[in-house]
């Protein structure tokens, strides 16, 4: 089975992408990992992702579609796999199913862990980091708020809200996110691989809904 996972930032993707690879047995491919992989093995694509991510730059897209491709290409994953993180935009979507028409193969299902907006903002500017760097523990001002209001319960030290938090900054994450994969979103549901799961709830319970749609 070869399944792509979409969700926004705070979704919940993440936790619900390691219990699928643990249930389904099949490899996570998440962008990240296969560009630290491929920097490491060294490999054509991955020495020219390396020269942009020293630089600061954005990897362009025919570098990261190389960078897949070439992962794509790894025994490990003839019994199928789950992309989180790819693909980012239609583009890299039309690039993904050559690759795989390429290999006589093709995406089962385009999972969707939906999640509205205003919710996002709710549980990403809620969180809270420890000021001591060598304590460093995160909370959640509603979701695991520390004993005393502002105060690390394992240090004593001051909790602070990170930039990254902020909800300014969160909101432009979710413009761009939004802009982006609307029309993955649409571009996958007239191809009728579009498996949306409502993404609020106990995770064992959006955990349940995406194995449904899998069958």
């Amino acid at each position: 089975m070869r399944i792509v996972l979409l969700g926004g930032p705070g979704s919940g993707k993440g936790t619900q992408a390691k219990k699928l690879t643990d249930t389904l047995g099949v490899p996570q491919i998440s962008t990240g990992d296969i560009f630290r992989a491929a920097v490491k093995e060294g490999t054509p694509m991955g020495l020219k992702a390396k020269g942009y991510m020293e630089q600061g730059e954005l990897v362009p897209d025919d570098v990261v579609i190389g960078v897949v491709e070439e992962r794509l290409t790894k025994p490990d994953l003839d019994k199928g796999y789950m992309l989180d993180g790819f693909p980012r935009t239609v583009g890299q979507a039309e690039a993904l199913d050559k690759i795989l028409a390429g290999q006589s193969k093709g995406i089962d299902h385009v999972v969707l862990v939906d999640v509205p907006d205003e919710e996002l903002v709710k549980r990403l500017s809620g969180r809270r980091t420890c000021k001591n760097s060598e304590c460093g523990r995160m909370y959640h001002v509603m979701f695991n708020p520390p004993k005393k209001e502002g105060i690390c319960d394992a240090c004593g030290s001051e909790l602070y809200q990170r930039a990254d938090d902020s909800e300014a900054t969160i909101r432009e994450r979710l413009g761009v996110y939004n802009s982006q994969t609307a029309p993955l979103i649409d571009y996958y549901d007239r191809k009728g691989l579009l498996r949306k799961v409502e993404g609020v709830g106990p995770i064992d319970e959006i955990f349940a809904s995406i194995q449904k749609v899998l069958k």
